[in-house]
């Protein structure tokens, strides 16, 4: 499944429509897929969000179009990536924070140098895995070496929703979801 128009939606609502999808990344030669376990939702109006003080040449992939990678470098040493999200204008994205990989596994953990969940439990530790940098900024997840590639949303029972995590401002909103009981979600 192709169709990535639910992406125009707002940050709240395609946080959890999102898990269970698949990225697909080719690098080196080699073909790479994971699923999304975790997201977290952020958008202007929210004083976490990256886009809460308005536009800037940082946050300007974040106001659309929809389905664009946003892409930051965070403690003067991680990356981390999100999916841009809602109408254009809008600043909107929701933070990938843990995959868990499908195909490709030996390549994600040697990139790593990490086996098991220790290779992609954590926003920056998926990027690295997945080779996702500064240079993905702005990136289209419809197509090229890194794709977005939907599937059927998973139930409410099977998801499991609270505050996110590693924030001071805005903390108590409960924008944070991820498949509930999946040893890939990153821990508090």
């Amino acid at each position: 499944m192709t169709d990535l128009t639910f992406l125009r939606e707002s940050a709240e609502i395609v946080a959890p429509r999102l898990l269970g999808c698949i990225l697909e990344r080719r690098v080196d030669g080699k073909t790479l897929r994971v699923k999304i376990v975790e997201t977290e939702a952020y958008d202007q109006n929210d004083a976490a969000s990256h886009s809460y003080r308005g536009r800037t040449s940082r946050t300007d992939v974040m106001f659309g179009p929809s389905g664009r990678l946003y892409v930051y470098f965070t403690y003067g040493m991680h990356y981390c990536c999100n999916v841009v999200v809602g109408p254009r204008d809008y600043g909107a994205a929701v933070l990938i924070r843990a995959v868990e990989p499908l195909f490709g596994v030996g390549s994600i953990e040697k990139r790593r140098g990490k086996t098991g969940v220790e290779a992609t439990n954590g926003p920056a530790k998926l990027c690295q895995a997945l080779a996702i940098d500064k240079a993905m900024n702005g990136h289209n997840l419809h197509t090229g070496t890194l794709r977005l590639i939907v599937q059927g949303a998973l139930p409410s029972s099977a998801i499991t929703q609270t505050t996110r995590i590693g924030i001071s401002q805005a903390a108590d909103i409960p924008w944070r979801f991820y498949i509930t009981g999946n040893p890939f979600v990153s821990k508090r």
